[in-house]
């Protein structure tokens, strides 16, 4: 099982610098995947968790894709409705292609009311437009509208992976219709052990295969073990880390994706700190895997 991490591309403190920076140690600490959020307009709720600027994930990672060679990189996650789907479908195709075939579009329905109205995007059909869009853009890339050249090319086929975010079973659902993985954010070990199980579910029941397990956990090492029944996974000491992703190898996963930024916009000042705990966590892993031959 690899190991991704999502990288800030949001606030004062995240310069040019900066971001170049993150992209390099992510690559030099062995990560496989490095991935980036979205969002188009800094309204009052994105701002109070995510400050401007935000970065273009698009433009971002196609600058970061000629900054590294190895690493992947993806949207955690590209908010579907709020862009045009033939236009996000020629987004991803061409980072895909000038990438090499490193990238990885997740993406989701979006949470931001106030960003939703801005953009004059319904809210309430943010799960239907979701669905829509994801169909049209799978579409474009094969060749299914009809007068309309294909956005991939044969050997290109099938595209980018596309792994579906979200937590519900709406979210659930979609994955295993419309993507290739499952990209489920921020949870306890004992709800992704269920939701595991209604993935199998939801694929058994439309005939599908089992999509790629692939989670963003939070990455927060404590001095002391957390007692805290309700602990998410990745918080607590660096061996309930390495048990959360152990057990998570055991479900499937097979890329675990760690989000060290913890909410507080001040930790942009400090992504020493995030690289830190990234770097013990990653040789902690490679040790780990290479004793039990995981």
């Amino acid at each position: 099982m690899r190991l991704g991490v999502n990288v800030p591309n949001f606030g004062p403190a995240t310069s040019v610098d900066v971001l170049e920076r993150w992209a390099h140690v992510a690559e030099g600490l062995g990560f496989d995947l490095l991935m980036m959020s979205d969002h188009v307009l800094v309204t009052e709720d994105v701002a109070k968790t995510y400050p401007g600027p935000f970065h273009d994930p698009f433009t971002t990672l196609a600058w970061l894709a000629g900054r590294t060679s190895r690493i992947r990189l993806g949207t955690t996650v590209l908010i579907m409705p709020y862009r045009q789907p033939a236009l996000t479908a020629q987004m991803a195709a061409s980072l895909h292609r000038l990438s090499r075939g490193r990238f990885v579009l997740g993406v989701g329905v979006g949470w931001a009311r106030q960003e939703f109205a801005a953009l004059d995007v319904p809210f309430n059909r943010r799960g239907t437009l979701t669905d829509e869009h994801l169909d049209e853009m799978h579409q474009i890339w094969g060749g299914g509208v009809e007068g309309v050249m294909p956005a991939l090319a044969p050997e290109e086929l099938p595209g980018p992976p596309v792994w579906i975010g979200g937590n519900s079973d709406a979210g659930i659902r979609r994955a295993v219709v419309s993507g290739n993985g499952w990209h489920p954010l921020g949870f306890t070990m004992d709800w992704i052990t269920d939701a595991v199980g209604r993935l199998k579910a939801f694929a058994d029941e439309a005939g599908r295969a089992v999509p790629t397990l692939a989670p963003r956990i939070k990455l927060r090492l404590t001095a002391e073990p957390v007692t805290d029944p309700e602990r998410q996974a990745g918080i607590g000491s660096l061996e309930q880390v390495l048990d959360d992703l152990d057990r998570l190898r055991a479900l499937g996963s097979e890329v675990v994706v760690l989000d060290p930024y913890h909410g507080d916009p001040a930790e942009l000042e400090r992504p020493e700190e995030a690289w830190r705990d990234l770097a013990v966590v990653a040789a902690a892993w490679d040790a780990f895997s290479a004793a039990s031959g995981a």
